[in-house]
């Protein structure tokens, strides 16, 4: 009997059943595809939406380091002219100025910038001396607007290059202006170039265009002043450079595409001031931002917003619409399964594609890496022979690169390693990098002294290259270094010397102190002695002439007397102990006063000590200086009527002794300070003209500076500062 076949049993119904249940079945399939593709589409915008957005970012960040970039070019500038006043003994002349700033082509190499000038930091008596020193320097009357008479003048010297603008800028006050003013002084406090907020740049543009104001300060000493008092007591005036906000986008190299607008608003003092904008930026409210980012430039803080004209999309948009495309005639003509095998397929070869363009990728790097380090690079094999090097190693051995592969590199080197170093080389290689110093020898016999640095390189199993090392001639480093420790030890052993010499002055300075006060008093004694034995025993004998004559003998050695103790009082200033403490000056002025009060009830003075004066000195000698200065006072308003007496701190910082008593010509102000020397007569005020003297000294030992002003039958005041202990360096 015959065997019945499944396919026997099936009638021409169950046929086109099954055939309608293979059509539902592709049906079902179709649509399912479609729905994978569609889905598929929509994933894939998403992602590219995502991936347009990044490119947008990143594109606007190198927007603003282009801006950064650009100010950096203005700094150097600016720090230019700086280095130029501090290389010149004066102020330099406008021919020196206008070369520095013609070589600088602004035109071309710094678009934006409308020139470079020079503010000078002057009181009203140095604006007078600035312009008979431009009068005598054949350039005409020098006038600074706007006028009016201020403590401080910020008047522009010089602006280049030279146009009708700029020759109205000359003698701008611009410190006048508060906008201009607080960069100014931010750049004389902090030391740094600093930008001012958006302003118009009246006088420098005619037609007074937005833009902002860039100053670098100069000091008058080449080493930077280390407090705010000393920075404004040093400063000479500022470098600055304007630059108009329009021409900046335009001529800036700043290269903002046609898709991309931006504007940078100026958001340091809480609102919003325009610096500049493109042109294709949308202003309105409504206008969609983007991408917003904060950066701090030169003491402001700016914020750049920017926009995207027109849709956002990718490159990848239109391969994304051809891939739609062909998914959905894939679909409608292999089916299902058909269409997941290609799509499969593809992607395994669009992996493989990028793995592969990865790898070439990463070896071009590595291969560029090699060829222009300016650090020698050797690939060794398992023997440690070279496989290849890099031009920097080849320079380095003195050789051609060709000539050096196959060669082992340690016969290059004079020192051989012991079995114990190269069984530490290994065991470091295993863990990360093995670092030494070798002494290799040149093709021409020189011997250098590199560092070597070597790892391990991953690779096949059958690659040849098992060894990276990177060799670094390092000797003439070392030779800088010895250099160094040699000047070191030279520097050490004058210091040295000279402290032996300062010691020997001192213990000089001792005995002459021990000769003044012991040798040079024995005859003053003498004399006085025998002065006072004459008349008190041959009195009647000499006539009135001769006891005048006898009278002045003793006065004179008594004041001879009284100038030793001076003398060596003024010598004990420097070479006693300094002992430096936190000090209440307003307490010690007080009891000072208290004193003359003491030793002369009868007078009426009004003193005035302002509360909370606090500095750091010795206080023996802080004590003397006050005794001085306000003694110095208390005995030159003795003929004034309303005297008064008055002891503060100004807003710079320093101290000030002022009194309304006899003053002194201020021609004469230089010698207040020199040991016996008087602007009075001795029968009109006492004294031994060492008191000032003595303070100078003590002000100079605290590291401080004194000055003196006054004007004849108007008073004096003296101001005097002492310099903070300086604060330990933080690690």
């Amino acid at each position: 009997m015959a065997g019945s076949s499944p396919f026997q049993r099936l009638t021409p119904a169950s046929l086109r059943a099954r055939l309608r249940r293979g059509y539902g079945l592709a049906v079902l399939v179709l649509v399912g595809a479609l729905l994978m593709v569609a889905l598929y589409a929509h994933n894939a915008s998403e992602r590219e939406q995502r991936l347009a957005e990044g490119s947008f970012v990143a594109e606007a960040e190198r927007l603003a380091d282009a801006v950064r970039q650009r100010l950096l070019q203005y700094e150097l500038s600016i720090r230019g002219g700086v280095a130029l006043h501090s290389a010149a003994a004066d102020m330099p002349t406008t021919r020196q100025w206008r070369g520095y700033v013609e070589g600088l082509d602004i035109a071309r190499q710094l678009p934006g910038m409308v020139g470079l000038g020079y503010v000078a930091y002057v009181d009203p008596r140095g604006l007078a001396e600035l312009q008979l020193r431009r009068r005598a320097q054949g350039e005409g009357l020098f006038s600074v607007t706007p006028r009016g008479a201020r403590e401080q003048y910020g008047a522009i010297v010089y602006f280049e290059p030279e146009t009708l603008g700029s020759r109205a800028t000359i003698g701008y006050d611009q410190l006048s202006d508060p906008v201009r003013r607080a960069a100014m002084e931010a750049a004389r406090d902090t030391g740094q170039v600093r930008l001012s907020a958006p302003v118009t740049l009246r006088p420098m543009v005619a037609d007074g265009e937005p833009g902002v104001l860039m100053f670098g300060p100069v000091y008058r000493t080449a080493r930077f002043p280390e407090t705010p008092v000393a920075r404004e007591n040093a400063l000479m005036g500022w470098v600055f450079a304007p630059f108009r906000s329009e021409e900046f986008i335009d001529r800036s190299g700043v290269g903002a595409g046609s898709q991309t607008a931006f504007r940078i608003v100026d958001v340091t003092d809480g609102g919003d001031a325009p610096v500049l904008q493109t042109r294709n930026f949308d202003a309105d409210p409504s206008g969609r931002v983007l991408h917003s980012l904060t950066q701090t430039v030169y003491g402001r803080t700016w914020r750049y917003d920017f926009q995207h004209i027109g849709p956002l999309t990718s490159g990848g948009m239109r391969e994304l619409q051809t891939t739609l495309v062909t998914g959905v005639l894939a679909s409608l003509l292999l089916f299902a399964v058909v269409l997941t095998l290609a799509r499969t397929q593809s992607r395994a070869e669009f992996l493989a594609r990028r793995l592969s363009d990865s790898y070439r990728r990463s070896e071009q790097r590595f291969r560029n890496a090699m060829r222009y380090s300016a650090i020698g690079m050797v690939l060794l094999d398992r023997n440690g022979a070279i496989v290849e090097t890099n031009p920097a190693m080849a320079q380095i051995a003195g050789l051609e690169q060709a000539a050096m592969t196959g060669t082992r590199l340690s016969d290059y080197f004079v020192d051989a390693q012991d079995q114990v170093t190269r069984t530490q080389e290994m065991q470091a290689l295993r863990e990360g990098v093995h670092r030494s110093t070798r002494r290799l020898r040149r093709c021409d016999g020189d011997i250098r002294q590199v560092h070597l640095a070597s790892t391990l390189v991953m690779g096949e199993a059958d690659s040849e290259v098992t060894r990276l090392v990177q060799v670094d001639d390092v000797t003439e480093r070392l030779r800088a270094e010895a250099q160094v420790h040699a000047l070191n030890r030279t520097l050490e052993s004058r210091v040295e010397q000279r402290t032996r010499e300062l010691t020997q002055a001192n213990h000089e300075l001792e005995s002459f102190a021990y000769i003044v006060s012991h040798d040079l008093r024995a005859p003053l004694r003498s004399i006085d002695g025998f002065g006072r034995i004459l008349a008190e025993r041959y009195g009647d004998a000499i006539d009135a002439q001769g006891q005048d004559y006898l009278a002045r003998v003793r006065n004179a050695a008594a004041r001879m007397d009284a100038l030793i103790d001076a003398l060596l009082k003024m010598s004990r200033i420097s070479r006693g102990e300094f002992k430096r403490s936190p000090l209440d000056l307003s307490r010690l002025a007080e009891e000072v006063v208290t004193e003359l009060r003491q030793a002369e009830p009868a007078r009426r003075v009004e003193v005035v000590i302002a509360p909370g004066l606090i500095a750091e000195g010795d206080a023996a000698l802080v004590r003397n200086l006050l005794q001085n200065l306000l003694g110095n006072a208390w005995k030159f308003t003795a003929d004034t009527g309303e005297a008064r007496i008055e002891f503060g701190r100004g807003a710079d910082g320093a101290f000030f002794v002022r009194d309304n008593g006899a003053g002194f010509n201020a021609e004469y102000a230089g010698k207040l300070f020199r040991p016996f020397q008087r602007l009075h007569r001795e029968d009109e005020y006492k004294g031994h003209g060492v008191g000032l003297a003595s303070v100078k000294r003590i002000v100079e030992r605290h590291g401080g500076t004194i000055s003196a002003e006054g004007t004849p039958g108007q008073g004096a005041t003296f101001r005097f500062t002492l310099a903070r202990k300086p604060e330990p360096s933080r690690p």
